[in-house]
């Protein structure tokens, strides 16, 4: 299984990835990670990234791409990967499309994690997390039995300044904005899979695998 995860922050893709990993037994790739450790090691990719880091911009695409390329060359990699984070955009997807076909391991789909916009604006904005043991709770779809506190330790429950409505609609936006060109893209090289992702999280896994494993070579 090859696939790309895209989904807008509050769709449950963290979620779903880790149950694919867990049932198939491939890692989760997310490019973000790659890139701290990659500097916490301090490889010559990572050293790379930190000095434009430190500059103050933005890690080029192809020293992304060298860190896919190392990280998909491990064994855990050899039966599939989940990657997530990347690409962002038609010339990182393109820049994609070479890389796999050089290593010979062709994308199997892009799944779209499909969450109407003010579903994802209410799983957002009630968030509320508990100071003391880090646990998340939702106001709309997952509360705590006493309001305000934490039903696994009894500490105080905390909405994050930046989980309001305003800041929330913005990174919404900006993601829809980013991710619809990318959407056609893979459509247009009938690798799309659009997976409704409302309802419970055992639901939306089954839909998951059901878009995805019709998409895998001998399936």
């Amino acid at each position: 299984m090859r696939i790309i995860l895209l989904g807008a922050p509050g769709s449950g893709k963290g979620t779903q990835a880790q149950k694919l990993v867990a049932q198939f037994n491939i890692p989760q790739v997310s490019t973000g990670d790659l890139l701290r450790e990659a500097v916490a090691k301090g490889t010559d990719l990572g050293q790379r990234a930190k000095a434009v880091m430190d500059a103050g911009e933005l890690v080029s695409d192809d020293i992304v791409l060298g860190m896919i390329r190392e990280r998909l060359g491990k064994p855990d990699a050899a039966a599939g990967f989940i990657l997530d984070g990347f690409p962002r955009n038609i010339a990182q997807a393109q820049s994609l499309d070479v890389l796999l076909e050089e290593l010979g391991t062709p994308l199997d789909a892009a799944v779209l994690m499909d969450v109407d916009f003010d579903v994802l604006l209410k799983r957002l904005t009630g968030r509320r997390t508990c100071k003391a043991c880090g646990r998340v709770f939702n106001i709309h779809f997952f509360p705590p039995g006493k309001e305000g506190l934490c039903d696994a330790c009894g500490g105080e429950l905390v909405h994050r300044a930046d989980d309001n409505e305003e800041t929330i609609s913005q990174r919404l936006r900006v993601y829809e904005a980013q991710t619809s060109p990318l959407v056609e893209f893979y459509e247009g090289r009938n690798k799309l899979k659009v997976v409704p992702a409302e309802g419970e999280i055992e639901s939306v896994y089954e839909r998951l695998v059901a878009a995805v494993v019709p998409s895998l070579p001998g399936a």
